[in-house]
């Protein structure tokens, strides 16, 4: 049975990263995330933090993403996968191995790029591309959608999943100044399907005529970042666990002290 090819780059991300000086995406990203953690009722003692990040909790200790994580099972109480899970070339992978860190009822949160993000340029570069050289080349990671890795909490055993996103629209003074930004926030292309020879400059040049008469508003382009943020926890003896459908005991009208009205036919 063959390997699934591969989606990123590994060498290519590194390096891309390594030349980050812009913490714009992540910053959004952590305040997010570090606001739905205020609201869990926990003190948490042993956390870890996946990905490429700063140390944005007391005394969490950091963890590259790699394929195989450095984890030791049921050694934390949090694990935060932060903003890499898009450029994951085994998402579920990555999830079920933070998933295995945790001890019982261990919290686990994550954060990355979902499905919008970028959309305008992607359909901008696909038409340029194909009306300049006839062909396409991945250019912006296929990154998943809220239901698809909403799902995959599931599928790693977390219990109590929940996922919700953020939408944020940014506006560039052209096409140029974003491909710039997206290199400055450490999120330029890392596919491993890219193309490994310089685009032709009529490529971009046609990219920007589209995008300025497709996205644009007052005078400037529009580009969407789309935030999805994950949650569930290790299964626990003691966690609060769903009642079976019909087996409530007290009607909904009763509990909100209203009366009950028939829908007409």
């Amino acid at each position: 049975m063959q390997n699934a090819p591969l989606l990123t780059d590994r060498t290519a991300l590194i390096r891309n990263r390594s030349r980050a000086s812009d913490r714009f995406l992540h910053d959004i990203a952590r305040d997010e995330l570090l606001d739905r953690l205020s609201l869990v009722n926990r003190a948490f003692k042993d956390p870890i933090i996946v990905g490429p990040s700063d140390n944005f909790l007391p005394d969490a200790r950091l963890i590259d993403d790699a394929e195989t994580l450095d984890v030791i099972p049921a050694s934390h109480d949090l694990a935060i996968h932060f903003m890499a899970l898009h450029w994951a070339n085994d998402p579920v992978g990555q999830i079920i191995q933070s998933a295995r860190a945790l001890r019982p009822d261990g919290h686990f949160q994550a954060a990355c790029l979902g499905g919008q993000t970028l959309h305008e340029l992607r359909a901008c570069l696909a038409q340029a591309e194909s009306e300049v050289t006839g062909g396409l080349s991945p250019r912006i990671a296929p990154m998943g959608e809220i239901r698809d890795l909403g799902a995959l909490l599931q599928r790693a055993g977390l219990a109590l999943p929940v996922a919700d996103s953020i939408t944020i629209k940014t506006s560039y003074q052209s096409v140029y100044h974003l491909m710039r930004d997206l290199r400055k926030f450490g999120e330029a292309n890392a596919l491993n399907a890219r193309l490994r020879k310089p685009t032709r400059r009529a490529v971009f040049n046609r990219c920007a005529e589209i995008y300025e008469q497709s996205f644009s508003e007052d005078g400037k382009i529009l580009a969407t970042f789309e935030f999805l943020f994950l949650s569930g926890w290790a299964p626990s003896a003691d966690q609060p666990k769903p009642l079976r459908p019909g087996s409530a005991t007290t009607r909904l009208a009763d509990a909100l002290k209203t009366t009950e009205k028939s829908l007409r036919d």
